[in-house]
């Protein structure tokens, strides 16, 4: 099942289920207004709304036409957006470019940070900021959507509370975040608002691709209509979903409608870190990493964050070569500009 949320005079805007080739959908007002009254009652909706789904596929739902523009982001705001780094190669990159050791618990234990959720952009509405020389970077990502997960989850509980499948966009400001992390106390003003892809899916959607943890395809991201990554989100993932929820849920209990973001999909290619889609490799997910592994071979970095005027293209496709969530697709522009 694929839903979406429309834009409205809302804030939360109005739930649709879509059909399979994203090109109609129908409107479920009289079954659920929004995504998250949907997972407030999930066991009584859920198969409403299945049903709508399997009447698109056999032509008796009334449909429209869906457009990829009009729709925010699945959840246009959420209770909770909990963004973990399960892609470990990620992180060593990160340390090893400033010349310091990574601890062995990374390998053990997931980082995760708690990111602002009262506000989320739209997938096609541009990144606004007031000064691109804050280093501005798109984090390209897979997240899901629990419902209701206790503390102290074991992981199968926590596999069995996934509803929902997304893409993201977590923009970060990279010349803002060592003032941050420097004073020990996390991220605020270096995490601005993330963006999610126009749709949502349930896990069987994904077919073989899904493992029960893991998503077994490469996540397609583009920079100014050039390929800039291809990394596969099922490869290298030291953390699959299971894993952050339940360290998610390790002191406190999880509403239904919290997003769970997998971090930056990283790959290595034969041990070592990844190279340029130019160059053979599978790119990357971030320019960051670029900019990381550039000075581990040469000193210093070369490639420079986006600036006014860049877009950033995230999407994921099927084995037939078919959008799966519908792109996320963005540029930046200036803060104020109509």
């Amino acid at each position: 099942m694929k839903l979406a949320t429309l834009k409205d005079t809302t804030r939360d805007g109005k739930l649709v289920v879509v059909s399979r080739d994203l090109t109609v959908c129908s409107e479920v007002g009289h079954i659920a207004r929004t995504l998250q009254a949907a997972l407030d009652d999930w066991a009584h909706v859920g198969p409403r709304l299945s049903r709508v789904y399997e009447g698109l596929a056999t032509g008796t739902q009334p449909t429209m036409r869906f457009h990829e523009h009009d729709a925010h982001c699945p959840l246009p705001r959420a209770y909770q957006w909990a963004d973990g780094s399960a892609y470990v190669n990620h992180v060593e990159l990160v340390r090893k470019a400033r010349g310091a050791e990574m601890p062995a618990s990374f390998w053990e234990d997931p980082l995760m940070y708690q990111g602002g959720s009262d506000t989320f952009v739209a997938p096609r509405d541009p990144i606004r900021m007031a000064d691109d020389a804050w280093g501005i970077d798109m984090e390209g990502e897979v997240a899901v959507i629990v419902d209701d997960v206790p503390m102290g989850a074991d992981l199968d509980v926590a596999r069995a509370a996934i509803r929902l499948v997304m893409l993201v966009n977590d923009v970060s400001l990279r010349g803002l975040i060592p003032g941050e992390l420097g004073k020990g106390f996390g991220f605020f003003q270096s995490k601005p608002s993330s963006a999610f892809s126009p749709v949502a899916v349930t896990p069987d959607e994904l077919g073989e691709a899904w493992d029960g943890g893991k998503v077994h395809l490469p996540l397609c991201v583009d920079l100014n209509g050039q390929p800039f990554g291809r990394a596969n989100a099922g490869i290298d993932m030291t953390f699959d979903f299971p894993r952050l929820i339940v360290h998610a849920a390790k002191t406190r209990a999880l509403a239904a409608g919290t997003i769970i973001g997998s971090g930056t999909v990283s790959n290595k290619l034969d041990g070592a870190p990844g190279k340029p889609i130019s160059e053979g490799g599978v790119g990357y997910s971030c320019i960051a990493e670029t900019r990381m592994i550039e000075t581990i071979n040469g000193g210093k970095p070369l490639t420079r964050f986006m600036t006014f005027g860049d877009t950033v293209r995230i999407e994921m496709k099927d084995a037939r070569g078919h959008s799966i969530f519908g792109a996320i697709e963005q540029t930046v522009e200036t803060y104020g500009k109509e």
